[in-house]
């Protein structure tokens, strides 16, 4: 029996956008608090898509990070960026193409936050270990980026409750946001779509979702927009 949140979502393959139809993997990206893994384990359910979800428990540096960010920014950083590589690993190119995946990391975003840690001699160090990492890496069929203002994200990281998460100041927030920012304006290596997240909500409001499915089965190449109105308007 299809569940009355369900009834409406597209079925069999027009649920998939076609950039996804061949294999590969969509990447759900944004700061912390964006969103990004909840809509990523959505999103694999509704197509019936393998899902890899980073975790930042298991980074051993990372609570440290928020208390001292100076001391603990490399390691923190390097930690992060042999887990995403390992988990690209796992997965041959062959398997990639065979099954659609879904994912809550952009590996090529992963300087983004070693330029906003890093002193130069510890991004010197941290450059010449991504170069040889990011070596026959395929890129993504299509890339999710969700968008929202720092006071959202502080207000659902408040929310959310991780003992660890609430050293994260809001100056932090902006020049992360800043960063993310920066670098979705100049991405192209694969079909963009830039969400308005700041008043969506993917979990607990279905129709959200569905308008999200409906737009993403419209998406080939290239940039796109989705920012749905505020309810009420």
């Amino acid at each position: 029996m299809i569940s009355a949140n369900k009834a409406h979502e597209p079925q069999g393959a027009d649920r998939l956008p076609p950039c996804g139809r061949v294999g590969g993997y969509i990447v759900v990206e944004g700061p912390i608090g964006a969103g990004k893994t909840s809509l990523a384990k959505r999103l694999a359910e509704a197509y019936g898509a393998e899902l890899m979800l980073e975790d930042p428990g298991q980074n051993p540096f990372l609570e440290r990070f928020y208390q001292s960010p100076r001391q603990f920014a490399l390691p923190t950083q390097l930690f992060f960026l042999f887990q995403r590589a390992q988990m690209l690993r796992e997965f041959s190119q062959q398997d990639l193409f065979q099954s659609l995946h879904v994912t809550d990391f952009l590996f090529e975003k992963d300087p983004l936050f070693a330029r906003l840690t890093l002193d130069d001699d510890e991004l010197r160090i941290y450059d010449q270990v991504y170069g040889h990492m990011e070596r026959g890496h395929v890129h993504p069929a299509l890339v999710i980026y969700l968008q929202a203002p720092p006071d959202v994200l502080l207000e659902r990281i408040r929310r959310r409750g991780i003992v660890f998460e609430r050293g994260i100041e809001r100056r932090y927030l902006e020049r992360l946001v800043e960063a993310y920012t920066q670098f979705f304006y100049q991405y192209s290596a694969s079909p963009l779509l830039v969400v308005n997240a700041t008043s969506v909500n993917f979990v607990e409001r279905p129709s959200d979702f569905t308008a999200l499915l409906e737009h993403l089965r419209t998406i080939k190449s290239g940039r796109h927009f989705f920012n749905p109105l505020p309810l009420g308007l």
